[in-house]
C-alpha cells in the first residue's frame, strides 16, 4: 500500500505552491521513484545517478495545467502545418530517402509518403526535437497526482531505453510532456515500437534519420495500418446531403456513399468498393468535406486528433504531387472559446437539447445537440457552431 506521506506529497506538487514546497514534495518522489526502479532490477548506477539526480521542472506543470484562450479552428491548424515550404521540404526528403522508404514499404506496407508526413508535422523533419530535459520532464509529470500512474510508467519506460540502447542523460531531450526525437516517440513507444534502422546496433531516434523513419513505419503496422488503402481524400457533397451522417461514429460502405451522391472532387465516382468510410465537415457545411477510411484511424491512434490526421494525409498527399485543396478554407467562421462554448451548451441544455456539463468542450454529445437543434430551426444540421446557430440561440459574438 502507498504510504500516506507520499499520498500527501503527490498532492501537494499537483496544486500551485511556491517552488520550495514543490522541490520537497519533488524529493519525496525521487525516493519512490528510486524504489520502482530497483523492483523493475534497473542497474543500481542508474538508480543513484540518474534517478537521483533527476530535477523539478515548475514551467512542465505550467505547460500540462495551461488552456489556450482560444480553440484553434481547423484551418488555423491546417494553414500553419501543411505551408507551401513544409510541402516543398517533404518531396525532398522523399526524393532523398526514396529507396530506404520503398524497402520500408515492403517490408510493413506503409508507403514512404506518410512516414514523410508524420515526419514533417512531428519535428519538421528533424528541424526542432524539442529542448525539454526528458527524463526531468517525465519525473516532473509522474510526481503530479493528475496523471501520475501515466507518467510513472511512462520514466519507467525512458529509464530502461535509456540502460537498452545506452543513450546520455543530456541527449534524451524533447516536448515538455516527454516526446522524443525525430518522430516524438513517448518512451512506451520507444521501447516496444522503436527499430534499428542503419544496422548499426543502437536505436537512437534524434541521432538517426533512418531509426526514426523505421521505427515510424514499424508503429503504423503495429497500429493496424491496412496496406494499399489511402487515408481518404477530400470529396464534394451533393446539396441535399443529410450532415447528421458525418462524423467517425457513422460510417457506410464506399458504394453507399458514393449512391448518395458523394463524388471526388473532380466529379468522378468514388468506386464501388465495400470498404467502410465515414464523411468528415470541420470546418463545417461551407467548407471542405472528407471521406476517411481504416487508415486514418490508424493515423489518429499516433495522435488523437482528426485535425492532425487531415493534415497528415493530405501532407502525404501533396508529397507525392497530389494537389492543393479543392474548397478554400477561408471561409469566415466564429472563432470559439471555452467560455463560448460553455454558453452555447448552457443554452442548449435550457431549450432541452441535451449536452451533459456545460465544460466548454465540443464532444460528441454536444454535436448531437447540436445537430438536432439546428435541424428543429431549419439550419444545415452538420453540428458545427457557425454564426447561424449562435444567432438563432440568442448568443450575441
Amino acid at each position: 500500500m502507498k504510504p500516506i506521506v507520499l499520498l500527501i506529497t503527490s498532492f501537494i506538487l499537483s496544486v500551485s505552491l511556491p517552488l520550495r514546497a514543490q522541490e520537497q514534495s519533488f524529493a519525496s518522489c525521487i525516493v519512490e521513484f528510486q524504489q520502482q526502479a530497483r523492483a523493475e532490477q534497473l542497474p543500481e548506477w542508474l538508480v543513484t545517478t540518474v534517478v537521483g539526480q533527476l530535477q523539478l521542472e515548475p514551467r512542465v506543470l505550467k505547460f500540462d495545467r495551461a488552456q489556450p484562450e482560444f480553440t484553434q479552428t481547423f484551418a488555423d491548424y491546417f494553414d500553419k502545418r501543411v505551408t507551401p515550404q513544409r510541402i516543398q521540404q517533404a518531396r525532398k526528403q522523399f526524393a532523398e530517402h526514396r529507396d530506404f522508404l520503398q524497402q520500408l514499404t515492403i517490408k510493413y506496407g506503409v508507403p514512404g509518403q506518410y512516414i514523410i508526413a508524420f515526419w514533417g508535422l512531428e519535428t519538421n523533419f528533424g528541424g526542432y526535437l524539442g529542448k525539454m530535459p526528458t527524463l526531468n520532464s517525465l519525473a516532473t509529470l509522474a510526481c503530479d497526482e493528475r496523471r501520475k500512474t501515466y507518467f510513472t510508467a511512462e520514466l519507467m519506460a525512458a529509464l530502461r531505453v535509456l540502460n537498452r540502447e545506452k543513450l546520455s542523460v543530456d541527449e534524451m531531450q524533447g516536448s515538455w510532456a516527454g516526446a522524443m526525437g525525430h518522430t516524438q516517440f513517448m518512451p512506451s513507444a520507444y521501447e516496444r515500437y522503436a527499430i534499428d534502422g542503419d544496422g548499426d546496433g543502437q536505436i537512437n531516434l534524434w541521432r538517426s534519420q533512418k531509426d526514426a523513419l523505421a521505427s515510424a513505419a514499424n508503429f503504423l503496422k503495429a497500429l493496424g495500418w491496412q496496406k494499399e488503402q489511402r487515408w481518404g481524400r477530400e470529396v464534394i457533397l451533393p446539396a441535399a446531403f443529410d450532415y447528421r451522417l458525418t462524423g467517425l461514429k457513422h460510417s457506410e460502405v464506399l458504394s453507399a456513399w458514393q449512391q448518395q451522391g458523394v463524388t471526388r472532387t473532380n466529379g468522378a465516382a468514388l468506386g464501388g468498393y465495400d470498404m467502410s468510410a465515414s464523411i468528415l465537415v470541420p470546418m463545417g457545411h461551407t467548407g471542405a468535406a472528407f471521406i476517411t477510411y481504416d487508415n486514418f484511424k490508424v493515423i489518429m491512434r499516433w495522435n488523437n486528433s482528426e485535425s492532425y490526421a487531415i493534415a497528415v494525409g493530405h501532407l502525404a498527399d501533396r508529397t507525392i504531387g497530389g494537389g492543393s485543396l479543392h474548397v478554400s478554407l477561408q471561409t469566415k467562421t466564429p472563432r470559439i472559446t471555452p467560455a463560448l462554448v460553455t454558453e452555447l451548451q448552457s443554452a442548449l441544455n435550457e431549450q432541452g437539447f441535451e449536452v451533459g456539463k456545460a465544460d466548454g468542450i465540443i464532444g460528441s454529445m454536444t454535436r448531437k445537440a447540436l445537430q438536432n437543434f439546428q435541424a428543429q430551426q431549419g439550419l444545415v444540421a452538420d453540428g458545427y457552431p457557425d454564426y447561424s446557430t449562435f444567432s438563432a440561440l440568442g448568443i450575441k459574438l
